[in-house]
């Protein structure tokens, strides 16, 4: 195989509302950390939570929805990509960072009616980060169930 494969998906809730920044050109970004907890037992039969952070990076129409449509708490489903930046501090420390660039999100949380009260639809929103303005959803439509047949795996 001439190459690789770089592709992160991932489940969780946010631990924080999205830090949004609006840069030149209107170029949007945001920032957010993502919780994923596996859950099992161990050999003594008691549940051990186990929780990950992962920081994500949302650019443009993604960064956008994040910031109209989702806060701390909200439960998402992304699909990217790792990227990792490596400096010196001024100490002279090298250091990592590893987060993950979205490109695809989907909300998973109960849609709210605007007063916050949960409506009866769906709110299962699907976004990528290259839509034309076309294909990119009302974030108010609930859509159907995805067939089988439409699963990427």
């Amino acid at each position: 195989m001439a190459g690789g494969v770089n592709k992160v998906i991932l489940v969780g809730n946010l631990g924080q509302d999205p830090e949004v920044r609006h840069l030149e050109g209107d170029k949007v970004v945001a920032n957010v950390s993502l919780a994923t907890t596996e859950s099992y037992k161990d050999r003594s039969g008691n549940r051990v939570d186990n929780t990950e952070w992962h920081d994500l990076e949302l650019w443009d129409g993604l960064a956008k929805i994040a910031e109209n449509y989702l806060k701390k708490g909200s439960k998402i489903y992304v699909e990217g990509k790792i990227k990792t930046d490596s400096w010196q501090d001024e100490q002279g420390n090298n250091r990592r960072k590893v987060r993950i660039r979205v490109q695809n999100l989907t909300m998973l949380d109960a849609r709210t009616d605007g007063q916050g009260s949960p409506s009866n639809s769906s709110s299962n929103q699907a976004y990528n980060n290259n839509p034309s303005p076309q294909q990119m959803p009302a974030p108010n439509v609930a859509e159907g169930p995805a067939d089988d047949d439409d699963l990427p795996f």
